[in-house]
C-alpha cells in the first residue's frame, strides 16, 4: 500500500484529493490548520503548517507521495483587497520553504506542489478574447497580485530543491478550480460559488451583482477534472510547471447568465465596482496533453449544474437553521 500526505487536506481541493487517493488504495494522512473535514484520511494532524516542528511531525521518512496544497488564499475579494498582502506572502512562503527542506531531509519519494495561474504576467492578459498563458510566458515575471508572486517564488524554491538536492517534484499551475464543497460565503469564496450563492438567494425579477463590466473572461475547471490532471502529472515524467485548467473561455456576464439558467430563474445583472484582476485568463493545456494525454472531460454547464445544486442545499440549510421558511423569503 502506498502512503501519501496531503497538506491542506481540509480545504476544498484537499478534501477531494484525500477521497481520490483513498479510492485508489493509498494510506492517506491529512494535515491542516483546521479540523479534519470529511475527506476520510486514515489519520490527521491538526497544526500550523508554517511551523517546521509541525511539518517534522507530519512528514514521515520515506513517504511515497506528498501533496502540498496548503496556502493562505481566497477569491478576488480577498486577494485584491490589499488588506491581506503581507499574510498571503508570509504564510504561504513559510509553508513551502519548510516543506521543501523537510521533504528533502526525510527523503520523500515524490512531491506535488499546487501553484496557480495567478503567476502569469498582467500584460499577457489584457485582451479578454485572447489571453496568453502558455507555461513559458511566466517570465519576465509580472503577476497581478502578491498571491501570484508568492506562488512564483515557491515554484523557484521547489525547482531549486530539485536541482540541488534531487527532490522529485511535480508543479502544476491550477486554473480556477470549482465544484461542490468549495467556499461559498464568508469573503474567501471564488466567482463560481459566489455567483451560485447570489443567484440562489435572489428573488424572481431581482438583479444579481457582478463585479466590473462583466466582459472580463475566465475559464473554470471542475474539481474532478483537476484531480485527474494532478494524478496524471504525478504518474508522468513531466515535472512542470504545467497548466491544469479548462480552455472553455467565458465572460463573467455569460457565466452569470449560465448560473441563472441552471437555476431556472428570471433574474437580471447589475454591474458594480469590485476587484476583477486581469481582463482575461484561460488555460493553455498543450503541455499536459502532450506529456500525459490529460484533458478536461466535464463541461462548464455540467459542472455548474452540480455546483449550483450543492450551493442551493447549503443556502437552504442556512435558512432552516435561522428558522426562515421559503414563504418568508418569497
Amino acid at each position: 500500500m502506498k502512503s501519501a500526505i496531503v497538506l491542506g487536506s481540509s480545504g476544498f481541493i484537499g478534501t477531494h484529493l484525500v477521497r481520490r487517493l483513498k479510492a485508489e488504495g493509498y494510506r492517506v494522512r491529512g494535515a491542516d490548520l483546521k479540523g479534519p473535514g470529511d475527506g476520510g484520511a486514515d489519520d490527521f494532524v491538526l497544526g500550523d503548517l508554517r511551523k517546521p516542528e509541525v511539518l517534522q511531525a507530519v512528514i514521515e521518512p520515506g513517504l511515497d507521495e506528498l501533496y502540498q496544497l496548503a496556502a493562505d488564499m481566497g477569491g478576488a475579494g480577498y486577494i485584491f483587497s490589499g488588506d491581506h498582502d503581507a499574510d498571503l506572502l508570509y504564510n504561504s512562503a513559510l509553508i513551502n520553504l519548510h516543506t521543501a527542506e523537510i521533504a528533502h531531509r526525510r527523503r520523500v519519494k515524490k512531491v506535488f506542489y499546487s501553484s496557480s495561474a495567478c503567476v502569469y504576467p498582467k500584460h499577457n492578459q489584457q485582451d479578454p478574447t485572447a489571453p496568453h498563458c502558455e507555461e513559458d510566458s511566466a517570465y519576465p515575471a509580472d503577476p497581478d497580485s502578491e498571491y501570484g508572486w508568492e506562488k512564483l517564488f515557491s515554484e523557484r524554491v521547489y525547482g531549486a530543491f530539485r536541482a540541488t538536492h534531487h527532490l522529485d517534484v511535480r508543479i502544476a499551475r491550477l486554473h480556477n478550480v470549482y465544484g461542490p464543497g468549495n467556499s461559498w460565503r464568508g469573503g474567501r469564496e471564488k466567482a463560481p460559488a459566489a455567483l451560485c450563492r447570489k443567484v440562489c438567494q435572489a428573488r424572481e425579477g431581482e438583479e444579481v451583482e457582478v463585479w466590473g463590466d462583466g466582459r472580463q473572461t475566465r475559464s473554470f475547471l471542475y474539481v474532478d477534472d483537476c484531480l485527474d490532471g494532478i494524478r496524471a502529472l504525478m504518474e508522468s515524467d513531466c515535472v512542470g510547471p504545467a497548466n491544469i485548467g479548462s480552455e472553455e473561455l467565458v465572460s463573467i456576464d455569460d457565466f452569470a447568465l449560465l448560473v441563472i439558467r441552471v437555476a431556472g430563474k428570471n433574474l437580471g445583472i447589475r454591474h458594480v465596482p469590485g476587484p476583477v484582476g486581469v481582463r482575461g485568463r484561460t488555460s493553455d493545456n498543450r503541455l499536459m496533453q502532450r506529456a500525459t494525454g490529460w484533458r478536461p472531460r466535464i463541461s462548464l454547464e455540467d459542472g455548474i449544474t452540480r455546483t449550483y445544486h450543492w450551493v442551493a442545499r447549503q443556502v437552504e440549510a442556512q435558512f432552516q437553521e435561522a428558522g426562515v421558511s421559503s414563504l418568508d423569503r418569497a
